[in-house]
């Protein structure tokens, strides 16, 4: 699990022991050792499929741009371009029903060496710091997409865990009164030696006004258990 440096240093503790127990430190100024190079092959593994996340998941029927990552902004902000030198391997996975939906978005981003993966963590860290901190959208009527009104909040926050350090981007979107849901999102990127991994969990309630209860957890847990299996 990957925990944020605003947690309590005894959540971080037991939250390493139970998840990445192998990239854990008992101190963060302890020097990491130097990683060999991280093939596809490894990140195709450890990359979750379905049936890992829930009996609901399933793979989205349509195939999405692989020249192209996930948001990182939200609101009106488009999506940027997959740094480019890398081999990209992709996971996408969905879980749709009545009351709302969910969305797991995995890309990892293999480069040859680690100075392309320095590189690509430090564009996407621009993009991040870029976003604005609140915006508001007002309701979006068109042939293929019909959205409320809504106000959706960014947070920035550093992440640090073991052999992968980066960021993630916390958005809470929340609808017009007339029109109750709300879209909580964590977009992490992430680095360990050659590799760049962009992990987007999303889950989208319907008739709510209230944050998904367990949504702070479920994206470290989701995020981690993809690094542990790296190492």
């Amino acid at each position: 699990m990957f925990v944020t440096p605003r947690a309590a240093r005894a959540a971080v503790v037991a939250a390493c022991a139970l998840v990445v127990t192998a990239a854990c430190s008992s101190s963060g100024d302890d020097e990491q050792p130097d990683r060999q190079t991280i093939t596809t092959t490894t990140m195709r593994g450890a990359l979750l499929q379905a049936a890992e996340v829930g009996p609901t998941w399933t793979a989205p029927d349509e195939s999405a741009d692989p020249d192209q990552l996930m948001s990182i902004c939200g609101g009106t902000s488009p999506a940027p371009s997959v740094p480019p030198g890398g081999q990209v391997v992709a996971a996408p996975l969905v879980d749709e029903g009545e009351k709302g939906a969910q969305t797991l978005e995995q890309v990892a981003i293999v480069y040859g060496d680690k100075t392309g993966a320095d590189a690509a963590l430090a564009g996407l860290r621009g993009v991040a710091e870029g976003c604005p901190r609140t915006v508001s959208v007002p309701a979006t009527r068109t042939s293929d997409r019909n959205e409320p009104a809504y106000t959706e909040t960014v947070e920035i926050q550093p992440l640090d865990q073991g052999a992968w350090t980066g960021f993630v981007v916390i958005r809470h979107k929340k609808y017009d009164p007339s029109h109750p849901g709300t879209a909580d999102t964590a977009v992490t990127v992430v680095q360990s030696a050659n590799v760049v991994l962009v992990d987007a969990y999303a889950i989208y309630q319907l008739n709510s006004a209230t944050p998904a209860p367990g949504f702070a957890t479920d994206w470290q847990k989701l995020v981690g258990t993809v690094v542990q299996r790296v190492g």
